[in-house]
């Protein structure tokens, strides 16, 4: 842990405050509160990395703001050291019980503080890159890497969650599917690289036309699908539409300076919430109608 990190220290005797900070200050930013409610304030505003917290305090004794740090979701994961003269079993078991890491009593010894400090704060700092760990495989488990959207298989799970809901409040659900036309042609003439360029930008315009509550997936290849909760077949349509004429009026540039222009179909389907169990069936349906679309002359939106 760098010499960056927060140290809050929350005590109502200023003496004890300015021995610590003295300790503490030539290795560590540290903070400080001589009470409960303005030590709230700091972790909230300022979120340390690490709290060393008085139990015998007026007014909020040090339990009470624990407790109310661990209720708050800005400031429950910070860990908290009691540092206190109150040395019997129940009062540790108490400290222990609401969410503290670890217990000190005064008068502490120096050297033992340190090194309780830093270990505290790198045990926090190593929980912290595992969560981003996970928090980053969760997303490439999720994502296709070349568009950054939904993959088919995250689509699958949530569309079960969003089609719940939909069935629980009773509002509307619809599909589109999209497919680049002649894209084979384009990977063909221009190669794979290009063809790459080509997804990507068809992925972007998708991005500029989503709402928050809409999943946009790339399906497989150049063929997409977007689901839209609280949206029937009539306003599916108008997205589609939107949608196709955008890319038929966006110009590809190509690394030769030279540019292409694409051209996308989409089937358009909605989704009987009260009588369907999954969306699989209208992913049928949407993909019947892209096939109309391609069978009509590309480049339109069809109803199923």
């Amino acid at each position: 842990m760098s010499s960056s990190a927060k140290i809050l220290v929350v005590d109502d005797t200023r003496i004890n405050i300015e021995i610590l900070n003295e300790l503490l200050g030539d290795k560590y930013n540290v903070l400080s509160a001589l009470d409960g409610e303005f030590a709230l304030e700091i972790a909230h505003d300022d979120t340390p990395d690490l709290i060393l917290l008085d139990i015998m305090m007026p007014e909020m004794n040090g339990y009470e703001v624990c407790r109310r740090l661990k209720e708050d979701k800005a400031t429950r994961d910070i860990p908290i050291i009691f540092i206190t003269a109150i040395t019997d079993e129940e009062a540790i078991e108490r400290a222990y019980d609401m969410g503290g890491v670890d217990y000190v009593i005064k008068p502490f010894r120096p050297k033992e503080l340190l090194a309780r400090v830093k270990r505290e704060l790198e045990l926090h700092r190593y929980i912290i890159e595992l969560k981003e760990s996970k928090d980053k495989l969760k997303l490439l488990a999720s994502t296709d890497p070349m568009t950054n959207l939904y993959n088919r298989r995250y689509f699958s799970g949530t569309s079960k969650h969003i089609l719940e809901l939909a069935k629980r409040n009773h509002t509307d659900l619809s599909i589109i599917m999209f497919d680049l036309d002649n894209f084979k042609k384009i990977n063909d003439i221009y190669g794979h690289a290009i063809g790459d360029s080509v997804i990507v930008a068809f992925a972007n315009i998708l991005k500029t036309h989503q709402r928050t509550s809409d999943i946009i997936c790339r399906f497989g290849g150049e063929e997409f699908v977007v689901l839209l909760p609280e949206t029937n077949l009539k306003g599916a349509l108008v997205v589609a539409e939107k949608i196709r004429v955008e890319l038929e009026s966006t110009e590809i540039l190509l690394d030769s300076d030279k540019s292409i222009q694409l051209t996308v179909s989409a089937g358009v389907t909605d989704i009987n919430v009260s009588k369907e169990a999954d969306i699989e069936a209208s992913i049928k349906r949407s993909d019947e109608a892209l096939y109309m679309a391609k069978n009509n002359g590309r480049n339109r939106v069809c109803l199923y």
